[in-house]
């Protein structure tokens, strides 16, 4: 008897199952796992010209690349959410420069840190990666550097995505200011008198200015950034480059032919409150890209911080537009 009991019981308990198994039910909806940001971020180091370089990559290795290069006083991880966001359809890499990040940082007095330097490694490192073809965010230093790059191999680039990056005199207004009289005047005061871009309260300044709503910025940004440029030797590496930025100015008329002459097809999404890179220096694009789309945002320097949600899918469009991915 008890054993007929328990196989009662557990014939109930299955046709139970079945039964529940055959009534309608709600289904949740299909994750869109990119835009819930799953994609899968890799994170690796390689040697480029003897230099140890650390880059983020996600994505499908045979779709279109997109190169994501940052600013100062930042690093790849300014594009911790944009990463994710393009994987679904792009290979996305995002390099640290040297001094930068998690890339090497030899002491100044041994390896050049300029805008030229950094061109050539990119170089090397997309190389190495087999990104014969690419779409670039330009962003900050990454305009200089991005460009440098597109001299150095104009067929290969296959879409601009300008974000605060400048390629004309318009753009460089009174914060340049102190940095135009070094670039005059290579003397220890002059460098001395820079000292404050690497002060915490300008790293903070540049999250927080012009920002539209500065409760959506994450004071990790500055925090991050400020452990990096307060490293032993950092301040060194930085200074230096603020004098070699000099040297991009007169390489801005090439920028220009370059625009003209290959007419990538061109996004420009800008934070028109910015001070260091402000909307001046964005309409110029128009003259040599009277294609290209313009789009200003309420917002300061670092906007994928303050306006992701829009500027993002913009970009998603853009790319799938223009690549026809």
């Amino acid at each position: 008897m008890p054993v007929f009991s328990s196989r009662r019981l557990a014939f109930a308990f299955i046709a139970a199952l079945l039964a529940s198994s055959a009534m309608p039910t709600a289904r949740a909806a299909p994750c869109d796992c990119a835009q819930a940001g799953s994609a899968v971020v890799r994170y690796h180091t390689v040697k480029v010209d003897g230099t140890d370089m650390f880059y983020r990559e996600a994505g499908p290795k045979g779709a279109p690349v997109v190169l994501l290069l940052h600013g100062f006083p930042t690093s790849s991880h300014m594009f911790r959410n944009l990463i994710p966001a393009l994987a679904d359809r792009y290979h996305v890499i995002a390099p640290d420069y040297p001094g930068f990040g998690e890339s090497a940082s030899p002491d100044h007095k041994t390896f050049a840190y300029t805008f030229g330097h950094f061109a050539d490694l990119m170089d090397g490192l997309v190389g190495q990666l087999g990104a014969d073809r690419y779409a670039m965010y330009a962003f900050d230093y990454g305009a200089p550097v991005g460009y440098r790059l597109a001299l150095k191999h104009p067929e290969r680039v296959s879409a601009l995505i300008v974000q605060n990056g400048n390629a004309y005199e318009e753009g460089l207004k009174a914060f340049w200011d102190p940095i135009k009289a070094y670039w005059a005047d290579n003397s220890e005061a002059r460098r001395a008198a820079i000292g404050f871009l690497v002060k915490p309260e300008t790293a903070k300044f540049q999250y927080t200015d012009g920002m539209s709503d500065v409760s959506r910025i994450s004071p990790d940004n500055w925090v991050h950034d400020q452990a990096l440029l307060d490293r032993p030797g950092n301040k060194d590496i930085q200074l230096d480059l603020f004098k070699d930025y000099g040297t991009n100015v007169p390489l801005y008329p090439k920028f220009q032919a370059f625009f003209r002459d290959h007419k990538p097809p061109t996004l420009i999404v800008w934070g028109k409150n910015d001070k260091i890179f402000p909307a001046d220096g964005a309409g110029p694009y128009l003259r040599d890209l009277p294609e290209a789309e313009l789009h200003l945002f309420d917002t300061g320097h670092f906007a994928l911080e303050d306006r992701g949600d829009v500027i993002v899918p913009l970009i998603h469009d853009f790319l799938d537009r223009k690549l026809g991915n």
